[in-house]
Order: structure tokens, then C-alpha cells, then sequence
């Protein structure tokens, strides 16, 4: 059993469960997890079986339980599943981690349209998973043959549905294949459909194009594959392609910045006051924003504590400074900040802005 943990500083590795705690309970077992740095807020787990190569063994999930040992913050889950979750099926399953006046991400079914040309005649040589990537993090290397659903073949080309159950990833964002396979085979895959099972737009599409030259000796391909373009809901068809291509240079012209907060860690160091910046660059400065949707705590702003805030601007250039401040509302609403981080993913760039006091 193998568990991934995403978090708002990022996901862990895959953890292994082997450091079991002594004194078990009848069906219940406990293990200590050591997680290599902190992932802030976590706000998703898959839980899975890392291989089944060598049987065909299954593993009945009833509960789970998760305590963080130096907070004491703890969650609680009813599974009630057993992996795989079929003979050959997905050996994953994901969860959104739930917290108190927190809102949890929903777990939604994507379908996946394969567009290929012989990857049927194939498919029981071949093994081929696809990680799909989105805002809120990935849904892992899930097999893309073990449930074929929704088959249609034609004399040049064919296609078949994947359907994969995960916790919703937001915008997608590229969908990364891996194949290899026991025998040397040409692979001719042509593009890659997906969207929500319930919703019958956006489709992301992803556009493949390529045959792909599989040699059993060799270690598995892999092989990126950016969203090319979204069908979205239009009335006018015609007027699709126009709208991608204005929306996405409406998208290009906006930069997006992380500001990370952070609190000192003394007496009365925190706030309940509404706290808002500007920030400069070379090239122009920002609008005023309030800092008031924490990315990790429903109270921003508390002694000690990190809170992570995204904003959408035009692009200012290289940062040189910021306007930091609050309105002073509430009782002892004194403030101590530690310092300020923005990144512009942009401009692969970081600045820290140090303020103690």
C-alpha cells in the first residue's frame, strides 16, 4: 500500500506503508509517516497498490484515519472500497482531505477519448498510462487499458473511451504518456479528448500526431503533451475559434503573482484588520488588492503562521518594491510582518521583501 499526500506547498513521493506501529487493533492498523518537509494545507490523498505483478491479491479499505502529530489536526474518511478495483483495473483511489471551515475539492469522473490508429490490435502487448495535469495538482500514471469503454473502429482510425475517477484538477493543463510494451510495436496515436463525465464542455483537446516507435529492449517512452486549445459552450460555432484565440490572448496579457505572507512569530503578532498591497516594477505598478482568500487558513494573518494569496495583474516588469498596510479594524489589530514573498512564474523570478516590524 502506497500512498501520495498534495498539499499547498506541493505532493510528496510515494510513502510506503512499512512503519507500523506496534499494538494493533483487530483490522486496524497504524503506521507513522515521515514527510520529508512541510506541504502546508493538504488538501488531497491517493491511496493505491504499488504493484501487482505478482498476484492478483486484493485490498479491502474500510476507514482511514490521518492525525498530524504536532498540530493535532485530524481527519477522517469512510472508503469502503477494494483494490483494484477490478481484476486489472485502477490500483488507485483519491480522496479530498476535508477541514473545518475549509471548502474540500470534489472527486469527479474525467472521461478520456483515445483518437489512434491500431493501438486495439495492440493493446494486450502494450502497457500505456497518462498523468493528467491541472491547477490543483495530478491524477498519477493511470493505465489507459485495463477498461476500454465506448470502442469504435473505422477502416483508417479508431477511437475508445478511459474513464478515470480522481479529485478535480482544476484547468487542465498537459497530460504526460508513458508506453512500453513487450514486444517491438509502432504505436500511431493522433490526439487526446477529455472533459468532465458530467459536463459536456470545456473539452480539452490534445493534440498527439505521432507514431511512436515502441522497442522492448528499450525503457518506456515518455512523452509531454501541452493543452493545445478548449472547446468551450458557444451558440455560434463559427464563432469558436475566434474566441479561443481572443481568450487567449486576453489570458497572455495578464501576469499571475503568489504573494506569500508571513506572521511573526511573537506576542500579539497577528491581525484581524483587512490588509491590502500594491506592487511595483519597472515597468508599471498594480491596482490595490485585498489580501482576504488565504490559500491555507479561513483567519489569515495569525501569529506564526504562512497564508498564500494569488493575484492576477498586468504584467509590471521586474519587482523593485511593495505598499503593505492594514485599516487598522478591530481589537489590538497591531501587526508584526515578517516578510513578504512573490513569485512571477512568468519570469521564473522570486522576491522577498524583508519587514520586521
Amino acid at each position: 500500500l502506497v500512498m501520495v499526500f498534495y498539499g499547498s506547498n506541493g505532493k510528496s513521493n510515494l510513502v510506503s506503508m512499512e512503519n507500523k506501529v506496534e499494538h494493533q487493533a483487530k483490522n486496524q492498523i497504524t503506521y507513522d509517516i515521515h514527510l520529508p518537509y512541510d506541504l502546508g494545507m493538504l488538501y488531497k490523498v491517493r491511496l493505491g497498490l504499488q504493484s501487482l505483478e505478482n498476484s492478483i491479491s486484493q485490498l479491502s479499505l474500510c476507514h482511514l484515519k490521518m492525525q498530524n502529530t504536532s498540530t493535532l489536526d485530524t481527519f477522517s474518511l469512510t472508503i469502503n472500497k477494494t483494490l483494484p478495483l477490478s481484476l486489472n483495473g485502477d490500483r488507485w483511489i483519491e480522496f479530498p482531505v476535508e477541514w473545518p471551515l475549509k471548502e474540500a475539492l470534489s472527486v469527479v469522473t474525467y472521461h478520456l477519448t483515445v483518437f489512434s490508429r491500431n493501438i486495439l490490435s495492440e493493446r494486450n502487448l502494450v502497457h500505456m498510462t497518462a498523468c493528467i495535469y491541472g491547477t490543483h495538482g495530478d491524477t498519477g500514471d493511470r493505465s489507459l487499458l485495463w477498461s476500454l469503454q465506448n470502442v469504435q473502429q473505422g477502416e483508417d482510425n479508431e477511437s475508445f473511451l478511459v474513464i478515470v475517477d480522481g479529485v478535480e484538477l482544476g484547468e487542465l493543463d498537459k497530460v504526460v504518456l508513458l508506453i512500453s510494451s513487450k514486444t517491438d510495436c509502432k504505436l500511431d496515436i493522433k490526439k487526446l479528448h477529455l472533459k468532465e463525465a458530467l459536463k459536456e464542455h470545456p473539452i480539452y483537446v490534445f493534440e498527439v500526431n505521432e507514431a511512436f516507435s515502441v522497442d522492448a529492449n528499450k525503457p518506456e517512452i515518455q512523452r509531454e503533451i501541452p493543452v493545445s486549445f478548449v472547446i468551450r459552450e458557444d451558440k455560434q460555432k463559427n464563432d469558436r475559434h475566434n474566441n479561443l484565440h481572443k481568450e487567449g490572448s486576453q489570458a497572455r496579457n495578464l501576469t499571475e503573482y503568489t504573494i506569500k505572507v508571513y506572521t511573526g512569530d511573537k506576542r500579539g503578532a497577528g491581525t484581524d484588520a483587512n490588509v491590502h498591497i500594491i506592487l511595483f516594477g519597472n515597468e508599471d505598478k498594480s491596482e490595490v488588492f485585498q489580501l482576504s482568500q488565504s490559500l491555507e487558513h479561513q483567519d489569515p494573518f495569525e501569529r506564526g503562521k504562512v497564508d498564500t494569496f494569488k493575484i492576477k495583474t498586468k504584467n509590471l516588469g521586474s519587482l523593485h518594491s511593495i505598499e503593505i498596510g492594514h485599516d487598522g479594524k478591530g481589537f489590538a489589530s497591531g501587526w508584526f510582518l515578517e516578510k513578504v514573498e512573490i513569485t512571477d512564474a512568468s519570469r521564473n523570478s522570486v522576491y522577498c521583501f524583508n519587514c520586521n516590524r
